[in-house]
Order: structure tokens, then C-alpha cells, then sequence
């Protein structure tokens, strides 16, 4: 009799892993991977609860590190970026999540979704919200990351570089919340976690536009988390510090086209007012958006915390 459940357990999985490959299948077009099935890793879900995540600005850099660092954890992505080639990919390399089925015997295993979408253009936004949540459902994580406007001091910029600016970040994390915030007050539970900038603390020399958007999501963020407190839901800050990304790369070589000096130079300085003595990893930004994300940091909202090797020099 044990041998019998044992095959049946075996079956219903595998019939499970057909409907995840259908799944994913069907979503090729959107986006993701159809070879992302073959040998893919496959992790439980966190808490044996299915636990999905919005997160933006996922195709490189500190938001793809996000989208690994969740899924590994047994939490379903959402991976949005506006480059279709750099979500499959990124698809391609996360876990399914196994999640317990209705009978005991069944288990779903869960695909990822790649989300092609320009934050920036918001009066599009809203609609293509719709039909993602018509799709795949509220999500429990929304994380807020977009892409930093370009360098420059804030007198030579443009009224036009702040109106994007604003659009990409202020506006477009308006609309992301008011499209998932309702499932979570409905669940009495939910995590936004905004990854922002140091420069919400202490400026960045050079980035202006940057510098002053940052400060404006800030003072967002701390509105919102008053808000939704009663809630049960929590709004928090990742502030990283100089991090080995491709922005960092063109913001490294704006400023040393404008001084004349190397790029390494330029990232040279910047190592050097981190006590630490070296620039941050995109999976430690990770970690701490993760924690957030987290139940450990359920009693925490309001919160702005650095994560810079201790370049910040106020408490």
C-alpha cells in the first residue's frame, strides 16, 4: 500500500509540474521562458504559503538581485523591466515554487511572470496593471525600484528631466499602490519596500535631479506607512550606497567625461568615502529589501535603513 501512494505522490506531482509547464508555456509570449522548465530548480514556498512579489526594475542591477533573492526564498515574482530579453532570462534562472496542493498528496508548483513595462510612462501604466492583476492576482511584496535619472548639477537640468524623473518614480509608485494596496488591506497583511538612495540623508554631488526625486518618494514612503499601519501592512526604505551596478558604470563615466579624468578615478573616489573600502554587491541591497519583505519585520514601517559600508556620516 506504502509503494502505491508513494507512485501516486510521484504522479500528481508530475501532473502538477505539466500544468506549471502549461503555465509557463502560455506565458512565453508575455515574456517568460519556455525552456525555463527543463532541470530548473524547484524550493518550497515560504511558510508552505504562496507569497507573491512585484518587483520593479527587475531586468539588471539591484532589482534583478531583489527577484533572485525572493525567489529562493519560496516566493512567487513578478519580474517587471522594461527589456523582454533581460526578464526571460532572468525567469530562466528562478526556482518554481512548490506550493501544497488541496489534497495531500498534490503539490502546484508555481512559475515566475516576466512583466514588460515602462514605469516611466504612466498614462499606460494603469491599464496594464489591470490586466496583470486579471492574471495573476494581488501580490503580498510590492517593491518600488526604477531606474535613477541621468547625472548632472540641479541648475543645468531641464524642467523636463524632473517631470520624468517624477513620473518615473513619484507617480508610478502612486499607481503601483493604488492597484495592490486593496488586496492587502483585504488580507490585513502586505510589505512595500522602496529601494531609494544615501541621498535621501546626504546629498550625492551630481545628481540633482537624482538627489531631489529620492528625497520626494521619501516623504511618500513615510506618508504611506502612516496610512497603512493600521492596516497591518508596512512601508519601508532600502538606501544603498555606491553598489556595482551598470548605473553606477554610466554615472562613473558621466563625471569623468565632465573632469577629465578616468572612470576608474571617479570610482576610486568613491571607494574611498566608504569606510568600508569597497563598493556594495547588488545581493547585499537584496538582503536587506528581503528582510524587509520578511515576517521577521512585522513591527517595522516608517523605517529608512542604509546599507552603504557606513558612507553616511549622520546617525
Amino acid at each position: 500500500m506504502g509503494e502505491v501512494v508513494n507512485n501516486l505522490s510521484i504522479i500528481m506531482v508530475l501532473v502538477a509540474s505539466l500544468r506549471a509547464h502549461g503555465a509557463a508555456m502560455g506565458s512565453s509570449q508575455n515574456g517568460s521562458n519556455q525552456s525555463a522548465m527543463a532541470g530548473v530548480p524547484i524550493v518550497p514556498a515560504q511558510g508552505g504559503v504562496l507569497r507573491t512579489a512585484f518587483v520593479g526594475g527587475a531586468s539588471k542591477g539591484i532589482g534583478r538581485a531583489v527577484a533572485r533573492h525572493l525567489a529562493s526564498r519560496g516566493v512567487r515574482v513578478i519580474a517587471c523591466g522594461r527589456s523582454e530579453g533581460e526578464l526571460k532570462s532572468l525567469i530562466d534562472e528562478l526556482p518554481l515554487i512548490e506550493v501544497p496542493g488541496t489534497s495531500f498528496l498534490e503539490k502546484e508548483l508555481k512559475a515566475h511572470k516576466a512583466f514588460v513595462c515602462d514605469l516611466s510612462k504612466t498614462d499606460e501604466l494603469e491599464g496594464q496593471l489591470k490586466k496583470l492583476v486579471l492574471e495573476f492576482g494581488a501580490v503580498d511584496i510590492l517593491v518600488l525600484n526604477s531606474g535613477g535619472p541621468k547625472g548632472g548639477s540641479i541648475l543645468d537640468a531641464k524642467p523636463e528631466e524632473f517631470r520624468t524623473a517624477i513620473e518615473g518614480h513619484l507617480i508610478s509608485s502612486q499607481i503601483l499602490a493604488k492597484t495592490y494596496v486593496p488586496g492587502m488591506k483585504h488580507r490585513g497583511q502586505g510589505r512595500i519596500v522602496s529601494i531609494l538612495s544615501t541621498s535621501v540623508r546626504q546629498p550625492i554631488a551630481g545628481l540633482g535631479v537624482s538627489n531631489s526625486t529620492r528625497w520626494a518618494m521619501a516623504a511618500w514612503c513615510k506618508t504611506l506607512a502612516g496610512e497603512l499601519a493600521p492596516f497591518g501592512i508596512t512601508v519601508n526604505m532600502v538606501l544603498p550606497g555606491f553598489t556595482k551596478t551598470t548605473r553606477l558604470e554610466e554615472l562613473s563615466k558621466a563625471q569623468a567625461d565632465k573632469r577629465g579624468l578616468k572612470k576608474e578615478e571617479v570610482v576610486d573616489e568613491w571607494i574611498k568615502s566608504t569606510p568600508m573600502g569597497r563598493l556594495g554587491e547588488p545581493e547585499e541591497i537584496a538582503s536587506a529589501v528581503a528582510f524587509f519583505a520578511s515576517p521577521a519585520a512585522s513591527f517595522i514601517t516608517g523605517q529608512a535603513l542604509a546599507v552603504d559600508g557606513g558612507r553616511l556620516g549622520a546617525v
